[in-house]
């Protein structure tokens, strides 16, 4: 079982109540059927704030400092940027009420399971949402890695104020082995193709 596979285990044994969950659940349409996702994708900016698209990639050279963290999951569990020591690690920022962060859920769930067991791990970031609101959207979008919260927690938002816009959500980072930013997509994915790929040559830097 991967390291993604793990925290999410982990987070389902110490679900909220079930009242909870079902109310939260109901909140949260599938994607299929899912009104703010749909306004996104027809041009209604309702519910979040967006960004134009782009992606910059940084030159091993050129990148600045690693990125230290440490945070609290939406299952209650404590990660630090010592846990993914090694590895990429591509973090995502995002939160239940954006509809380009519903729309993207998919492909980034579809390249967190390509690489997973493979040097690479995923972990969102989710800068408004309580975690009972966080783990249903995780159940409904069937997103399998962890999600920090943030909310509340100014020294998490603050270790990577230098690195996101938060102000374009949804914005996902690819941190390199020493945990530097070598890559940031700002704006939602349209595919899994672009963020396959940066992971993919991050992975095959020296380090």
């Amino acid at each position: 079982m991967g390291r993604s596979q793990r925290w999410r285990t982990a987070g389902r044994r110490r679900a909220a109540s079930a009242l909870v969950a079902l109310s939260l659940v109901a909140g949260l349409a599938a994607c299929s059927n899912d009104p703010l996702a749909e306004e996104y994708r027809s041009g209604d900016n309702k519910g979040y704030v967006a960004g134009q698209f782009k992606v910059v990639e940084i030159p091993e050279e050129e990148r600045g400092e690693p990125i230290r963290f440490e945070g609290t999951t939406d299952s209650g569990l404590t990660v630090t940027s010592a846990d993914y020591a090694g590895e990429v690690l591509v973090v995502n920022f995002w939160y239940a009420g954006c509809g380009p962060c519903r729309a993207e859920a998919k492909y980034l769930e579809q390249v967190a399971r390509e690489y997973d067991g493979r040097g690479a791990s995923f972990l969102g970031l989710n800068i408004y949402d309580q975690p009972a609101t966080a783990t249903s959207f995780a159940r409904t979008y069937d997103v399998t890695y962890p999600s920090l919260i943030a909310i509340d927690d100014a020294k998490l938002k603050l270790a990577f104020a230098a690195a996101a816009p938060l102000s374009a959500t949804p914005v996902t980072l690819v941190l390199d082995r020493e945990g530097r930013v070598a890559a940031r997509i700002i704006s939602q994915l349209e595919d899994a193709s672009i963020l396959s790929t940066l992971v993919r040559e991050t992975l095959a830097e020296s380090s």
